[in-house]
């Protein structure tokens, strides 16, 4: 019976990943040809896509896919007096959780209650607990890799995986819970019946089987404590490395309590150390080759503004990036620490890969098609504008303000590029919102969109950018990339910028162009 729920478990995993997959699939094609039909056509003609072929599509996201769990917001933490416990899945992510937790109960609770012996039920549910506790860790560490395959396969965001990540630990930790229950109260009713009470203590000494699982248990509810939003964002530094101490611990005790055991999924637990260990060590080794070279590594200045710095990696390497695409920033002699922290792109500079084509090769014709290079583009720079917050943010910006010129040098690397999963070009109008330091996010989108118009490889036809600050000093943290934005061709025909400021020093100084 422990095969089929475990069977059954991945199939769901499996059913679920093949229909977004299709999803994926189908959502691209229309993209494609979205994109395909508009882009010689003008606002007019491009009405026939702003229309819905069907009323279920648009309901299914209206009220499921896109919905907020309740009242009219996405992302909102709910609070239980100061304190933020943490942030609120979407109705769509709450479901399949939902089907998943109740799948798990249902396997847990599918015993033989046939029989008259509590003791073998008992057992049963010990078995069934710690068997399902086994197999849930595997997409428990998946789901927690910046790496995972899953999320360019499924286009789905990092953001997403690591709600189920957290959804999936406590539904292990729960799993684990009622596993030592379930066996303390089987071995209490054993020793009535044998009229020999040795007590927990005496039964665990000299037991490494026991001993280690009772460490892997208590790793994993002290993480279910300092995991949880309240604790976790008190100190988020100190969070992060006791996060992964315990998870060692979690692990390796679970490990060793199955291989003492001869516990029959065992495998599942090494196959997930596994892969804890090949995707750090993909992502040291990407930070490595990015980053670093024989006599010369990334170069880091940062630029103190109001309110923000300005940080900007000149790269040891040229990376390909898309617009939306995020980083981790690491400042190892700042934080002390190997931790990162992550950050939009601002901005980056445009220069063409070698082999492809350049604006100055237009006279360069292959003599083949086959010879035709493409027009990828590389970047040497990355720009972030990093928000004064506390911790790291609020110490690089006093240093940098420290300095006579408000700008220093530093050391530090960058891992990534992640994310970027959407394109944009397929749609005739684009609406881009942004609060604060959030406007990093949009930046590139509203430039390649900008660039693809004047290219005639995006179906854009109009860019709306609204952007709500607090103080016009937002302004300075990205003046020169909106003034090259400003100076691209063709910006008045196509982008219109709306500017909210929520707290102005003086009434009447912001006007929209």
């Amino acid at each position: 019976m422990d095969d089929i729920t475990t069977y059954t478990l991945w199939l769901s995993i499996i059913a679920a990943c093949l229909i977004v997959v299709i999803g994926r699939l189908v959502q691209g094609a229309v993209s494609h040809l979205r994109h395909l039909f508009n882009l010689r056509t003008d606002p007019v003609q491009q009405a026939y896509w702003a229309r819905n072929g069907t009323v279920i599509w648009p309901w299914l996201k209206k009220n499921l896919i896109y919905a907020p769990l309740k009242r009219k917001r996405h992302n909102r933490n709910f609070q239980v007096g100061r304190l933020n416990m943490g942030t609120l899945p979407s109705r769509f992510h709450t479901s399949l959780l939902t089907l998943y937790i109740l799948s798990n109960i249902v396997y847990c609770l599918f015993l033989n209650y046939k029989s008259c012996n509590k003791v073998a039920i008992l057992a049963e549910l010990r078995g069934r607990t710690g068997h399902l506790a086994f197999v849930n860790m595997m997409p428990l560490m998946v789901f927690a890799g910046r790496n995972n395959v899953l999320i360019p396969l499924l286009r789905v965001s990092f953001d997403t995986f690591n709600i189920f990540h957290r959804w999936i630990s406590r539904l292990v930790v729960a799993e684990a819970i009622a596993h030592t229950i379930a066996w303390m109260a089987a071995k209490n009713i054993a020793d009535k019946m044998s009229h020999q009470e040795h007590g927990m203590t005496s039964a665990m000494r000299g037991n490494p089987f026991l001993y280690w699982g009772l460490i892997s248990l208590l790793a994993m509810m002290v993480i279910l404590i300092q995991a949880s939003s309240a604790v976790r964002h008190l100190a988020y530094e100190t969070f992060l490395h006791l996060h992964q101490i315990l998870a060692v611990f979690a692990f390796l005790g679970a490990a060793i309590h199955g291989h003492k055991g001869d516990l029959p999924l065992t495998n599942y637990v090494y196959v997930t150390i596994a892969f804890w260990f090949l995707e750090r060590a993909i992502r040291w080794s990407s930070i490595i080759y990015r980053n670093f070279g024989l006599s010369s590594r990334t170069l880091v200045t940062v630029e103190a503004l109001p309110e923000a710095c300005r940080v900007t990696f000149l790269l040891k390497r040229p990376w390909e990036l898309r617009p939306g695409c995020h980083v981790y920033a690491h400042f190892p002699t700042l934080t002390r620490s190997l931790s990162s922290h992550p950050f939009s792109i601002a901005w980056y500079d445009l220069k063409p890969a070698p082999g492809t084509i350049s604006d100055n090769d237009d006279e360069k014709f292959p003599s083949r098609p086959t010879d035709l290079p493409s027009r990828t583009q590389t970047s040497s720079s990355i720009t972030l504008i990093m928000s004064r917050k506390s911790g790291m943010t609020a110490t690089l910006h006093a240093r940098a303000l420290a300095s006579p010129t408000n700008t220093i040098n530093i050391t530090g690397y960058i891992e990534g590029p992640y994310g970027g999963l959407e394109s944009l070009h397929s749609y005739g109008t684009v609406l881009l919102f942004a609060g604060g330091v959030g406007i990093t996010h949009q930046l590139p989108h509203v430039r390649d969109l900008l660039q693809r118009y004047n290219d005639g490889t995006a179906a854009t036809r109009r860019i709306v950018l609204i952007w709500s600050v607090r103080t016009q000093d937002a302004f300075d943290w990205v003046h020169p990339y909106m003034t090259e934005i400003f100076q691209m061709p063709h910006r008045r025909e196509v982008l219109k910028v709306l500017l909210f400021v929520t707290k102005p020093k003086r009434v009447g100084d912001v006007v929209s162009r």
